[in-house]
Parts: C-alpha cells; sequence; structure tokens
C-alpha cells in the first residue's frame, strides 16, 4: 500500500481536481474498495490484462481540514501495457501499472453498472452502493471522459438507439445529501422539463477521516443523468448572439421563465421557510465580510465604499421574501439551448467552495436571479475588452438582454420586482464585489467588468429604469 501511495502522492497534484495546489501532499488511505471489471473491458495485449478495477478514498492532510478524494484504479499488466500512457497514474512494481479509473474501460463499464442496475460493493469499514432513477435498457454504450472539468470527472456513455448517459463522478467527498443529485432529480420525477432525466447515482459510506465522534459517515460518490449531445451553453448561444448584434430578447426572456418553473417548482416539492433576522443579520455579515477583503485587494473600489454599504443598507430595510431551494450557482455556463425544447438547467451542487451543509440550506431565490444579471454583464464586458470599439453596443444589448430576462421571470414566478429591487440590487452587487476579488487574483485585465457594473448599480439606485 505505501508504493500505491507514493505514486498517487506523485500523481495527484498534477491533476486538476486536486484541491491543495503548490502544497505537497500528506497522503492517508482511508479505505478502498473493489468492483467487477465492466463486461466490455479490454484484455488484449496492447492493453495489459486487468488484474483489479479498484476505488481507493484518500485523505490530504496538507490542508486543515484535510480534503477526502475518491480515486478510482485500474491495475494492468505492466508488462504488456505500452509506455508512454497519458492516464497512468504509476507502477508500484515492475509487473503492475495504475491508470485512472475513468480513462479505462474496465473501470467505466463497472461504474455504469452499478449505477443503472444498482448493487452493493463493499471494503474496509466502506461500501458503495447503486441507486438506479430509472430502468435500464441495456444497451451497450462506449465511454469517453469529458475534459474542461476543474473539481469533479465526468464520463459520457453513448450507443446506437441508446439514450446517452453523462455521469459525475465526485472527486472531493462530503458526507450528506448532495443537490446535484436531490434538486434535478426530483424536478425530474415532477415533470419539469428543464432539467435532464435522472438516470441514477451511486452513495458511499465510509470512516470518518477527521476521527470524530461518528465512525461511519455518508455521501454521494457520482450520479448520473441523461446527457444531450451536440447543444451549446446559454454562454456561447449569448456571446455569439452579442458578437453578431442578434436581438437576444425572446431568448432571454424564455430563459427567464425557465428560470422562474425552476424556482416555482422547487418551492413546491421542498419547504420553504421565513427568513429570521438571524439569517439576515448572517447575509449581511456575509456581504460586509467580502466587501471588507475587496477594499483591501481592489483599490479601486474604495470611492465607492459609502455607497456599495448604503446599497446594502438599503436591502436590509425592507421586507425580504421567504427563504427556498434554489440553484446556488446559476449563470450562463450551467444553462443548454435544446433545439424543440428550449432551456435545461444543469449542475444544481452550488458554490464549490461552500460546505455541502450550507449548500443544502434554503436560500433567497433572487440570489440565482443576480447570477444571472451578471452572467449576461460578462458577455458584454469579454466582448468590450476584445474591441472596445463596440462597447456601446454590446452594452445596449446586455441591458436588453436583462430586462427580458427579468420580464419573463417576473411573469412566471408571479413576483413583483419592483417590491424587491433592493434586495436584488443588494444581492448583484456582492456578486460583482466577489467578482472583482476573483478578478484582481486571476485576471485583472477583467477587473473593469465587475468595477462597471459597481458603478452601474450604484447609479441604478437612483435610476430605478436600469433594473428592468
Amino acid at each position: 500500500m505505501d508504493s500505491t501511495l507514493a505514486c498517487l502522492t506523485a500523481w495527484m497534484p498534477r491533476q486538476r481536481w486536486y484541491a491543495t495546489k503548490g502544497r505537497s501532499p500528506r497522503l492517508r488511505m482511508v479505505s478502498w474498495w473493489d468492483v467487477e471489471p465492466g463486461a466490455s473491458a479490454t484484455s488484449v495485449a496492447d492493453a495489459g490484462e486487468v488484474l483489479f478495477v479498484r476505488t481507493y478514498l484518500v485523505a490530504d492532510e496538507a490542508s486543515d481540514p484535510a480534503v477526502l478524494y475518491q480515486v478510482p484504479v485500474v491495475a494492468r499488466t505492466a508488462r504488456q501495457l505500452a509506455a508512454g500512457d497519458p492516464h497512468e497514474i504509476g507502477r508500484p512494481d515492475a509487473d503492475l501499472i495504475l491508470r485512472d479509473g475513468p480513462h479505462d474501460d474496465a473501470y467505466a463499464q463497472a461504474l455504469l453498472t452499478l449505477v443503472t442496475r444498482g448493487g452493493t460493493v463493499t471494503g474496509p469499514g466502506s461500501q458503495a452502493t447503486g441507486h438506479p432513477a430509472a430502468a435500464h435498457d441495456g444497451r451497450r454504450r462506449t465511454s469517453r471522459v469529458m475534459t474542461g472539468e476543474q473539481s469533479n470527472t465526468s464520463l459520457v456513455f453513448e450507443g446506437p438507439e441508446a439514450m446517452p448517459v453523462i455521469c459525475k463522478i465526485y472527486r472531493q467527498l462530503h458526507p450528506g445529501h448532495n443537490p446535484d443529485i436531490e434538486l434535478p432529480g426530483a424536478l425530474a420525477a415532477g415533470g419539469s422539463p428543464h432539467v435532464p432525466a435522472a438516470v441514477g447515482w451511486v452513495e458511499g459510506s465510509w470512516p470518518n477521516p477527521t476521527g470524530e465522534a461518528a465512525s461511519v459517515v455518508r455521501g454521494p460518490l457520482a450520479s448520473a443523468q441523461e446527457f444531450l449531445p451536440g447543444v451549446q451553453d446559454a454562454w456561447r448561444v449569448a456571446l455569439n448572439a452579442a458578437a453578431s448584434g442578434e436581438d437576444f430578447r425572446a431568448a432571454a426572456e424564455e430563459l427567464g421563465v425557465a428560470t422562474a418553473d425552476v424556482h416555482v417548482a422547487l418551492a413546491r416539492l421542498f419547504p420553504r421557510e421565513e427568513c429570521t433576522p438571524a439569517q439576515r443579520d448572517a447575509v449581511a455579515a456575509a456581504w460586509n465580510r467580502r466587501l471588507s477583503i475587496a477594499l483591501a485587494e481592489v483599490p479601486a473600489l474604495s470611492p465607492w465604499r459609502r455607497d456599495i454599504e448604503a446599497v446594502y443598507a438599503t436591502a436590509l430595510t425592507l421586507p425580504w421574501p421567504a427563504l427556498q431551494r434554489i440553484h446556488g450557482d446559476y449563470h450562463l455556463g450551467q444553462v443548454l439551448r435544446v433545439p424543440g425544447r428550449g432551456w435545461v438547467l444543469l449542475d444544481f451542487e452550488g458554490e464549490p467552495l461552500r460546505p455541502m451543509g450550507e449548500r443544502n440550506l434554503p436560500d433567497l431565490a433572487l440570489r440565482d436571479v443576480a447570477g444571472m444579471l451578471r452572467s449576461f454583464d460578462y458577455v458584454a464586458g469579454s466582448l468590450e475588452l476584445d474591441r472596445p470599439d463596440r462597447a456601446f453596443a454590446v452594452g445596449d444589448w446586455a441591458r436588453a438582454a436583462r430586462e427580458a430576462f427579468l420580464r419573463g421571470y417576473a411573469a412566471a414566478s408571479s413576483v413583483d420586482l419592483t417590491t424587491v429591487a433592493a434586495l436584488l440590487t443588494a444581492l448583484e452587487m456582492d456578486k460583482a464585489v466577489y467578482e472583482a476579488i476573483y478578478e484582481v487574483r486571476n485576471r485583472p485585465a477583467w477587473t473593469e467588468i465587475p468595477l462597471g457594473a459597481v458603478e452601474r448599480l450604484i447609479a441604478g439606485v437612483s435610476s430605478p429604469s436600469d433594473r428592468g
């Protein structure tokens, strides 16, 4: 096992989903379990014989608290496998090579079987159980790994006349319910056309890596749903429209309607609760804490400090709507435009940096609305950076898209947005302040996008027409 940990220690920091960049891992094996290789797993000479298919649960104690990772591997005979495999994790001994599981058909097909047919596999103090959400059609599917993800790994399964399936493997494990399984699953079961069909999920239990009183904790390992191939996300659709000067108002209004439909359905499917003074105070404290950080890191915000604080203060003097379950990390990149179906929402996981328990709490539906408004602003801002001469045109495009989105949302939700305008402004302001921090740390040239939003929101307080 020490040689396996050594291989993982060298390999994990190079992966996009590894959280503790810039530090040397201090790995500890928490548990593992084996599954039977998938029925279609290759075993020809140039692929190497499959020796085992195993999922390791590894705690990295280089961070505090420790991060628990799920690391599926396929062990094959190294002497038969060609050198230079891009998905090699390492070679614990001369006759054994460990491969990154999602990139190996032996693991991919075993995962699909567990998700779609159910069953339980066990390991030392741990187990993984598949929960099919629909009858499995049994059709043969091949797998491929989606690229570009940061914190998870997704496999797409496709085959002739078979519904495409996407299965998300959670690399960082958290105990408790994952809203990315719970919310779209409930929406799909309730007949919502705005989420993909649910296929199934895998739940795990494992020894508590913190050593706290509870000896075993439970949490999600993977989830699967209908995959919608050949479609673009709303960010790309909106960006192309803005770049070409295409009228996006009808599409934005339909997106507002779809967003409201999902919010109304979530309010029906899950309990709502009135916002207490303590909860309002907690939100206000988060606003002020983020502003303090931003003022220290983004000096250009300093002239607007009093104005920003006034926006927050005004929101706190008015009644707030009830809290409910929401998307939690809503922007144009989380929505697909599906021909004949309209807008479909994805990735209900919430903000990745928030603890899982917080992501499951009821929140303000207007937080999702504010996130989408900021996303329209980013479409215009990114184009303006490339073509400053078109700033006026793309600014008008974003303004029209925002107004249409709000119009659609208000009509479908029956929410009078004029009564909550101050709260929506405060939520959008907080989002822009967060963006200013992010951009100055990661993309300094983009900092002017959230700074422009702050200035516009302050000006809009005395010009309500800017809010749509």
